[in-house]
């Protein structure tokens, strides 16, 4: 979306990629980008959690709830660009 609108964009910031739109997006699509942003790091190294690997502290729940955000976040997205 940035770049459709002549917009440079670095980072994997979900959050942070909204808030820069000329067009800020509704506040509870940035809360739920958020949740997304916290699935980026512990999900990807061994040893970002105290104890156990990745796998053991994500389940269908967060996976579910990733999914949803994340296709509201697309949804949005196509809205602006249609």
């Amino acid at each position: 979306m940035h770049l459709s609108i002549g917009q440079e964009a670095w980072g994997h910031v979900v959050a942070r990629l909204l808030l820069e739109l000329p067009a800020p997006p509704p506040d509870d699509l940035v809360e739920k980008s958020k949740v997304l942003d916290n699935f980026y790091i512990p999900t990807r190294y061994a040893y970002s959690h105290p104890e156990g690997a990745p796998f053991q502290h994500y389940g269908p729940i967060q996976s579910e709830e990733g999914i949803r955000y994340a296709g509201e976040i697309i949804e949005f997205v196509r809205l602006q660009m249609a």
